[in-house]
């Protein structure tokens, strides 16, 4: 059925595909020279977190870690825990001293969760994390190519791999921290953006089926409504999963605030993609195939 909208995502998409390069590239140049953030999942370094039975002043607990003297770390404070991050993998007798000292000068009660993170295992998590990521986008292939053709297959994956380089630029430019849960965020986006482009491209398949294509022109309309007629479960998906991360960024732990945020992120480049980046691709690739026009068949004269 033809859309009556008169918003036409095909003549406006180079505007959005221009934009969405250039933010992109700029995000690539600043990760090239800043890099990432890697949180002690992916880089050596001792991870305390601290709970606490009264609230404490940040600035007794840094002259306390100051005092210490156990190199580089990174302060998290919160109502009732403190999150400490040591670039350096402390020893025993560091780990031990450390328990001792805040115990007896700022907090009897507290307790303690250590995480020590060496470099080897550290490496192998980075290389885990890169296949886990290699694996799920050469499945998303295999899957999309059998279950529609392989111009499909490459439109989805552009859009997730633009996605992915989105979230992880944005983590980039605001060093913020790249553990375990951002990994897990970023298939989770994958895993959410495939399924809204799927949703896409299965209508385009359908109308595809039943339209008859005489001109480019021709699919350029059949897109556009494509696009229109899936709209609003595409509006209605995204906003009630935002509204669920938004929530566990507002009111989720210190633990979960970065994965939370990374979803964010995630979600709002997946319905975007989804519809300026994957379903635009696959046009472009369509048009690059003839279109088949129909041969006129002469009456035959009667004797």
């Amino acid at each position: 059925m033809r859309s009556k909208r008169t918003f036409d995502f095909v003549h406006t998409s180079r505007r959005f595909l221009t934009v969405s390069a250039l933010i992109l590239l700029i995000g690539l140049v600043m990760l090239g020279i800043k890099g990432l953030n890697y949180g002690i999942d992916f880089s050596s370094g001792t991870s305390v977190d601290v709970t606490i039975s009264k609230k404490l002043e940040e600035s007794k607990v840094k002259s306390f870690l100051d005092e210490q003297k156990l190199g580089d770390y990174t302060l998290t404070s919160a109502e009732s825990r403190e999150s400490i991050r040591f670039k350096n993998a402390l020893t025993d007798v560091e780990e031990k001293k450390l328990k001792t000292d805040f115990q007896a000068q700022l907090d009897p009660d507290a307790s303690f969760e250590v995480f020590i993170v060496d470099v080897e295992i550290a490496k192998e998590q980075q290389r885990n994390a890169i296949i886990g990521l290699l694996v799920a986008s050469l499945g998303i292939i295999v899957y999309v190519s059998i279950r529609f053709e392989w111009r499909f297959a490459i439109s989805a994956v552009a859009a997730l791999l633009y996605d992915a380089l989105f979230v992880i630029c944005l983590f980039s430019i605001f060093r913020l921290e790249v553990n375990l849960p951002f990994i897990l965020a970023v298939l989770t986006i994958i895993g959410y953006s495939i399924n809204d482009t799927i949703v896409i491209f299965d209508r385009i398949r359908e109308n595809l089926r039943f339209a008859k294509i005489k001109s480019r022109e021709d699919l350029d309309r059949l897109v556009n409504d494509s696009i229109w007629q899936t709209m609003a479960r595409s509006i209605n998906t995204v906003i009630t999963v935002l509204i669920a991360a938004v929530c566990l960024f507002v009111f989720g732990g210190e633990s979960i605030k970065l994965f939370s945020l990374a979803m964010i992120f995630g979600l709002v480049s997946g319905a975007y993609s989804s519809i300026f980046i994957a379903s635009q691709l696959w046009l472009y690739l369509k048009k690059k195939q003839p279109i088949k026009k129909a041969v006129a068949v002469k009456p035959q004269s009667t004797p």
